[in-house]
């Protein structure tokens, strides 16, 4: 597909021409686009206020039409937490309650451009959500394989798009199982943790917090993180932006915690670890396949990663809810690791509010 540019393999560096249906190298490695557009500030649309006001920076062809459901441009509202002076970016007011909506309107516009009319994804809720309102958008069919476990309320969200979903039994790494047999039969798969463009997406958060506070960046980024796709999309972000890079903090749930076990030991990759259940059911990623990349990207910018329990992240959610602010239990991580970071924060601090509460039961 002209204007997309060409994909290559972190793992063994094989090169392959710009395909949007094409998810993963030959060998399993994962994507990613070489030389990518950058942002240039001389050239954002002012006039237009959603994502797609950076479409020069994103690998989309111009004369391709987005399919865009008014997703960007969060508000990023002052705050505190304690006597601690934040920023909350509000990701949960995307137009499907998530930051997913930034990824998928980027991919579900190249698929439809390249005539694509039906796609598969796996997801705990929020990408699955956003695929299946993004594919009814573009006139896409969708199924969705989804975790037996996730919250209801998500599975119904999949379900008033149109989106056939199919609940799988057991753990996260079930649902990830049955779509790769299904991409593996010719489906293509529209997957928010493997495809390439999702990044492209992702990076326009970054854009948007230099904008808002005034062309700065913060000094720190607290947010939490799974399979990492927002946080590899900010770093790309700032790192286009020719600035310092602010310091990231990647927050986990403690019931399944591979990015924060390998930080402990000072490891490039994750471990294998049990995907314990956690109300931050978000985050309950056992084996994130960006992994090396994400623990490079803390360690360059001097942040950490850590482990909060659900105790820790449920009162804070509460308490976020007392100040107005209605998230789900996987973005009440961010908030509730302020407690235990704030010896670390200093300057200006942004807190990645990335889900609704609406999605949520708990």
């Amino acid at each position: 597909m002209g204007g997309i540019l060409d994909f290559y393999c972190s793992r063994c560096q094989r090169m392959y021409p710009p395909d949007p249906t094409r998810v993963r190298c030959d060998c399993g490695g994962v994507l990613d686009l070489r030389s990518a557009p950058a942002l240039d500030p001389a050239r954002i649309r002012r006039d237009d206020f959603t994502l797609w006001r950076y479409r020069h920076a994103l690998p989309i062809p111009p004369d391709v039409p987005p399919v865009t459901l008014g997703e960007g441009m969060t508000p990023l509202v002052e705050a505190r937490w304690g006597d601690l002076p934040v920023f909350l970016k509000c990701e949960f007011l995307n137009p499907t309650g998530s930051f997913k909506d930034r990824g998928t309107t980027v991919l579900v516009t190249a698929l439809a451009a390249a005539g694509v009319g039906h796609v598969v994804e796996d997801s705990s809720g929020n990408a699955g959500c956003s695929l299946a309102a993004y594919a009814a958008r573009a006139g896409i069919r969708a199924r969705i394989y989804v975790p037996a476990h996730a919250s209801p309320v998500k599975q119904a969200q999949i379900a008033a798009y149109g989106a056939e979903w199919v609940a799988v039994p057991g753990p996260r790494s079930q649902a990830a199982r049955a779509v790769l047999e299904a991409a593996a039969s010719g489906a293509v798969y529209a997957s928010h943790v493997y495809h390439p463009l999702i990044p492209a997406g992702m990076k326009t958060a970054a854009y948007e917090i230099w904008e808002q506070l005034g062309g700065h960046l913060p000094d720190a980024v607290v947010l939490p993180v799974g399979h990492g796709s927002l946080l590899l999309g900010l770093a790309q972000g700032f790192a286009e932006l020719g600035e310092r890079m602010p310091r990231f903090f990647g927050i986990q749930a403690a019931a399944c915690a591979p990015l924060a076990a390998a930080w402990e030991a000072g490891a490039a990759d994750p471990p294998p670890v049990p995907e314990g259940e956690t109300v931050a059911e978000g985050v309950r990623i056992a084996a994130p396949v960006r992994g090396r990349a994400i623990l490079a990207a803390v360690r360059q910018s001097g942040g950490t990663i850590i482990a909060l329990s659900d105790e820790e992240t449920l009162a804070a959610r509460q308490r976020l809810a007392h100040q107005g602010f209605f998230v789900e239990p996987t973005s009440a991580l961010a908030v509730a690791a302020l407690n235990r970071l704030r010896p670390r924060l200093g300057g200006t601090v942004v807190v990645v509010l990335t889900g609704s509460g609406f999605k949520s039961l708990r």
